[in-house]
């Protein structure tokens, strides 16, 4: 592992070229208002068209996937009113929660996620256009770069329809407003996304610097593609086979390799660790950061500093309180925690004391008041309950899910960042994993199921448990063939990958979000409908195209 503080200059001094160009991007024209079919590419045409520009322009075709992965908007499209998390006490997006009727074409991240993406989009689209007529690159430079947006391209169409569906497919960059527009099928896009991931496969180096596409990323994407283009009414058998043959190149083809602890995935400093396939980059410096640091940070941490001797320290974070685990999560996903390391390394269970005195308790009636001095344990989260008396021993609070609530609940810290700059700072500088191996690993094993090859897929499933177990407990966490069975993989994806922004599409993959939610998550039960399997179109989408609704539909339901 870095050292963390020469980690933290790495992360700082990469950062800046990409600041740069998003500048560039949005420097003529509003960032705010403009949709789809009114994006210009704002790189000044002589800036682009040499080739220091032409650098900064591919730069910048990274810099749009911090608009979603690491922030608010990711965070809420991906986990929120899944089987795993509800609404916790504060934000205002609980609508993607409680499936709520003002979830429509005007909620703001259905907007961002669909502008900002067509910002990536049509950037890429800029490189792949002008890149061949630059003069001054060198061929293999060149190859290697519209290698690099073309995947780029494929991932941000690939989000965009997994929410949306059929998409305004787009594949040359737009010089001015367009309204004449249709949707593309659904189909369509796989087929473009699959096209692209492809061609990038064959002119992209097998190794590049931290946080750019390679060989190994696109197979790891194309795995992820081709197992969700499967469950699709168009996919068929053999994309559960490509998906398959992907994910094992991944394994087996390159430098990667299960970390010996699962802990160390999380552990500051090691972003760049042996699991780590494809990870977009952030920065903890303030000047150059362009308000997208990680922000996951805030979302899955409880009020836990209004508590008896406690405080807001830098250590734990600032509590934004936007994600709550469901009941599922702690007892049906975790309930294994004799064998199963994975609870105690995914939650924070001791907070300590801040302040020294004797304190009247809150949420914990096994005791009148507690005595502590700074550094004491002050709440204990053991994540299952406990009888009144056990915790009546205890000299200090002791939380158990029976009594969470909105605003204390179990504290997911895969993603606290004790090195911002303050402990009110909301911008982290951690990396944000879109790939890692466990999720390679768990992606094969499915494929391998839906091919009736369970014999086969615990071959992929037990590496993953065995790493996960506590010291001399490896064979208990082993399965058999006949465990190898999908209801096995939903709860075990949940356990290898809770919060990590998989959950809402695996579920969709799966075709069981309305089943799970209704039956999983009591806020989100009553309001869900087959509908919510898509996003709406934005409404300003749709109002700027000629025949409005007519050419370019919004989905169905909303």
């Amino acid at each position: 592992m870095k050292n963390n503080k020469q980690n933290l200059f790495h992360k700082m001094s990469r950062f800046k070229p990409l600041i740069i160009l998003l500048v560039l991007l949005c420097g003529t024209q509003s960032c705010e208002d403009t949709l789809t079919e009114e994006v210009i590419t704002d790189i000044g045409n002589d800036y682009i068209n040499s080739p220091v520009g032409f650098e900064d322009a591919v730069k910048g075709a990274y810099s749009y996937l911090r608009s979603y992965y690491a922030q608010e908007m990711g965070m809420t499209m991906t986990q929120m009113g899944t089987d795993t998390y509800s609404h916790g006490a504060d934000g205002s997006y609980k609508r993607y929660d409680l499936y709520a009727s003002d979830l429509d074409g005007r909620d703001n991240w259905v907007n961002t996620l669909w502008r900002e993406f067509y910002r990536g989009i049509n950037t890429c689209n800029a490189v792949i256009g002008r890149g061949p007529n630059i003069e001054g690159i060198d061929a293999e430079t060149l190859k290697t770069r519209i290698a690099e947006v073309k995947a780029l391209r494929a991932q941000y169409y690939f989000v965009l329809v997994q929410h949306y569906g059929g998409l305004d497919l787009r594949l040359e960059e737009t010089g001015g407003p367009i309204t004449a527009v249709t949707r593309s099928t659904e189909e369509e896009v796989y087929t473009q996304i699959i096209k692209d991931y492809n061609e990038a496969l064959a002119d992209l180096p097998t190794s590049s610097p931290w946080g750019r596409y390679n060989k190994m990323a696109v197979e790891a994407m194309l795995c992820k593609v081709h197992i969700t283009r499967a469950t699709r009414s168009f996919g068929t058998t053999d994309d559960f086979a490509q998906a398959e043959k992907y994910g094992k190149n991944v394994i087996n083809n390159y430098d990667r390799a299960l970390v010996s602890d699962y802990s160390e995935l999380f552990e500051l400093g090691n972003d760049e660790n042996s699991e780590a396939v494809f990870a977009i980059q952030f920065s903890y410096d303030l000047l150059t950061a362009g308000g997208y640091g990680n922000r996951w940070h805030l979302y899955y941490l409880m009020e836990y500093d209004t508590q008896p001797g406690m405080s807001r320290v830098l250590e734990v974070g600032r509590p934004w309180k936007r994600l709550k685990p469901t009941d599922y999560t702690y007892n049906t996903v975790f309930a294994n925690r004799v064998d199963d390391a994975r609870y105690e390394k995914s939650f924070r269970q001791v907070f300590n004391a801040t302040r020294s005195g004797t304190f009247s308790t809150s949420l914990d009636d096994s005791k009148a008041e507690v005595t502590f001095e700074v550094g004491d344990t002050a709440i204990f989260m053991p994540g299952y309950e406990m009888s009144f008396e056990e915790r009546a021993k205890r000299p200090y609070q002791v939380y158990t899910p029976s009594m969470y609530q909105l605003k204390q609940f179990g504290v997911l810290s895969k993603f606290l960042d004790p090195l911002r700059a303050s402990i009110n700072e909301v911008q982290g500088g951690r990396d944000f994993n879109v790939v890692r191996l466990g999720d390679v690993y768990l992606t094969v094993a499915e494929a391998l199921i839906k091919q009736n090859k369970a014999d086969e897929a615990v071959n992929f499933i037990n590496p993953i448990r065995r790493r996960a177990a506590y010291p001399g407990h490896e064979a208990e966490m082993e399965i058999t063939a006949a465990d190898a069975t999908m209801d096995f993989i939903y709860d075990e994806r949940a356990r290898e990958l809770l919060g990590e922004g998989h959950r809402w599409t695996d579920l969709k993959r799966w075709g069981n979000l309305v089943e799970r939610v209704k039956k999983y998550n009591p806020t989100g039960m009553d309001g869900i409908a087959e509908k919510h399997n898509y996003r709406p179109i934005p409404q300003s989408q749709i109002d700027l195209v000629d025949g409005g609704n007519a050419s370019f539909p919004q989905n169905p339901g909303y």
